[in-house]
Parts: structure tokens; sequence; C-alpha cells
């Protein structure tokens, strides 16, 4: 049994590579010019850099919307990157999970959510939370 049911670590995950297309995509209006071409890509390679120490979790809730984490998105959580402030979190909080920006004030650590309806969690003490990871990427289905 997985000690964390939802967590997939990239390491374990399927080494199928994906076709690029050989140049970028613009969001405005296509150049007929472009030339047709796919190269393959390696997601695992894209995603992260330490792939023993990055894995995925699947979102649940809304409270990190404003940064673009939606629910059902999945999220790239690489262990080995140092939390500074201003980063996205995973942080265990009173027997929990959750996302959200860590930001580092003169008057404490607080986890801040990137949606109003949200109030700020300040952690008052270490053993009140713990950094788990930093998110790095964004997966969605759109």
């Amino acid at each position: 049994m997985k000690p964390y049911p939802d967590v997939v670590q990239l390491q374990h995950a399927s080494e199928q590579r994906l076709l690029l297309f050989a140049s970028a995509v613009r969001a405005g209006f296509p150049s007929p010019a472009t030339d047709y071409h796919a190269d393959p890509i390696d997601l695992n390679a894209y995603l992260t850099q330490n792939p023993t120490s990055t894995f995925l979790a699947r979102v649940e809730g809304d409270s990190m919307i404003g940064a673009h984490i939606e629910p059902g998105d999945l999220v790239v959580i690489d262990r080995s990157v140092k939390a500074s402030s201003g980063r996205i979190v995973l942080a265990f909080v009173a027997g929990e999970f959750t996302i959200k920006r860590l930001m580092l004030k003169p008057d404490g650590a607080y986890l801040e959510p990137e949606n109003p309806k949200y109030e700020s969690i300040k952690v008052n003490d270490p053993d009140m939370g713990l950094i788990w990871g930093v998110v790095v990427g964004v997966v969605k289905k759109v």
C-alpha cells in the first residue's frame, strides 16, 4: 500500500513520449509559412529536474484559482526545491495537506490562498505546519 494514495512519483510514471511540434504555436493569428514538424518530448524530463524527489498530486478545492491552480489539476511538487517567500508550496497543516503561497513577513510565516473567499493561515510555530515541497508545475486538462 502506498503511504499517500493520491501521490504518483514521476520516476514510476510511464516513459511514453509525446510528439512536440517543432515551432512554438501562436495563440493569435497563425503563420501560413510554418513548417509542420514534430519531435518527441519526455514529459517527465520537461516537468522536473529531480525525478526522485518529484511527485504529482491532484488538486481539490478552489483556494488557488487566482494562481490558475484549479480543482482536478495535477500539481508537480519537487521536495528538493527550497521553499522561499512567494513560492507556492504543499504544506501539511493541522493534519491535512494544502497548497498555498508561502509568504514570510516580519511577524511570521503565512500560507496565503489565491482566492479572496479564504483566509491566510499564520504558522505560529514549527509544530503547526510543515512544508512538504514546492509546486514547480501544473498539469491540466481543457
